[in-house]
């Protein structure tokens, strides 16, 4: 029965491009037809239980079958599998739209009522499992020159992730309308590239904040090896914890954090950065975010990679920054940046293949791999995107026009 419903499955979604399917059985199903900028993937399973898994779940059951080694794809690779499926069914096709299916509603809101209040401790916990895995990871994916686990920019005449993810930093910069002697807080500092090129490129304070210690250890000798040590401070440190000290800052950049607040935290985090931002201050928020309405996360996310996380829709994180007085003076959607930047960290990890599994081991790979092609997927063809939106609490400290941002973008290049 599941082996019949799992070849039904398959036949409903793969019509372009060509996935082969060898059943523990030996006997062999062949789905689609070769089509231009469409992969061609054979896979294997290994036991019979593997259909009824991804029957059951199919983002969860496939990703354990393949991490497990249950899974075994002969042709092509995870990303080439997981791009065969999602690019069938692209989120944005075209077509009739109808109104969204009841099943859908209802599930989303009984998995909004599931969620947990991410507190201070859960919330340590939860980037700690993520980004606490090891710097030497890291090292192997990221880009060298800046250490930037976010979306790049793939500006014109742009070719490598770091050049991509300096564009990244520069076109934020530029965002914030800085200008010299301000103080910045850098909430989900990271390993400390953005702070640190603030204070390379401006006469700056920098004050940069992690929930990770291992991002906390490298930012600081990174500093160090800068030469911006001096105008940069690192600190471990809970966000809603500054307000308790009465800190204020000219400007807030926040890169690649919000994902990690969670849904219940939305109001929590926009409050705390409205009373910690000055009044006529500036603030950059850059996030993943959804292309349509609000959603759940999928399971094998939250529970191998970003447990607590939330992808937030536009509309629900406008609508939880409104509240406090925080004007959205600029919103911009950064389509398709992400997925290039995927496949570049993707490329890393399988140049550096026998390195990682060293480090961790093979499931551990193959689960590493399955996340980046499956993000990499929902950039592509799914309904994830990036958002940056600039907030202001006073509608006259910046310029009328957005000239002045090409123009700081200029003049960062320059030098």
């Amino acid at each position: 029965m599941s082996t019949s419903l799992f070849t039904r499955y398959l036949g409903r979604i793969i019509d372009r491009g060509t996935l082969q399917v060898t059943f523990a059985d030996g006997s062999v199903s062949c789905f689609g037809s070769p089509a231009e900028g469409f992969p061609d993937v054979a896979i294997r399973l290994a036991d019979k239980k593997v259909p009824r898994d991804i029957v059951l779940d199919p983002r969860l059951g496939a990703a354990e079958a393949f991490m497990d080694g249950r899974l075994v794809i002969e042709q092509g690779g995870i990303m080439e599998l997981v791009e065969l499926l999602r690019s069938n069914q692209p989120w944005d096709k075209g077509g009739t739209i109808g109104s969204p299916k009841l099943v859908r509603r209802i599930a989303n809101r009984i998995g909004f009522a599931r969620e947990a209040v991410n507190d201070r401790i859960r919330s340590q916990r939860n980037v700690s499992h993520h980004y606490d895995i090891g710097n030497d990871l890291y090292k192997l994916m990221l880009d060298p020159e800046h250490m930037q686990y976010s979306c790049a920019y793939w500006a014109d005449g742009v070719e490598t992730l770091g050049e991509a993810q300096e564009a990244k930093l520069a076109h934020i910069a530029s965002k914030l309308a800085l200008a010299d002697g301000q103080s910045v807080l850098d909430i989900g500092c990271g390993w400390g590239g953005m702070a640190i090129y603030l204070a390379r490129h401006f006469d700056l304070k920098v004050h940069g904040i992690t929930l990770s210690r291992e991002q906390l250890e490298l930012a600081r000798e990174r500093a160090a090896q800068a030469g911006v040590a001096d105008r940069i401070t690192f600190e471990l440190v809970d966000y809603r914890e500054l307000t308790e000290r009465g800190s204020r800052y000219d400007r807030i950049v926040s890169v690649g954090m919000f994902e990690h607040v969670g849904r219940p935290q939305f109001d929590t985090f926009f409050q705390t950065c409205a009373n910690l931002l000055a009044d006529d201050g500036v603030m950059l928020l850059h996030t993943i975010g959804r292309i349509g309405g609000p959603g759940m996360t999928d399971a094998f996310t939250r529970k191998y990679i970003f447990p607590g996380g939330y992808i937030p829709a536009l509309s629900e994180t406008v609508a939880a920054s409104e509240k406090y007085r925080l004007i959205a003076s600029d919103t911009e959607m950064l389509r398709l940046h992400y997925a290039r930047t995927l496949r570049a960290w993707y490329a890393n990890c399988m140049k550096h293949r026998e390195a990682i599994v060293g480090m961790y081991d093979e499931r551990f790979f193959r689960m590493w791999t399955f996340y980046l092609a499956g993000a990499t997927s929902s950039f592509e063809n799914g309904g994830m995107c990036n958002y940056q939106i600039q907030y202001c609490r006073d509608r006259r400290v910046l310029p009328l026009t957005r000239d002045y941002m090409m123009q700081c973008e200029q003049e960062l290049a320059s030098r």
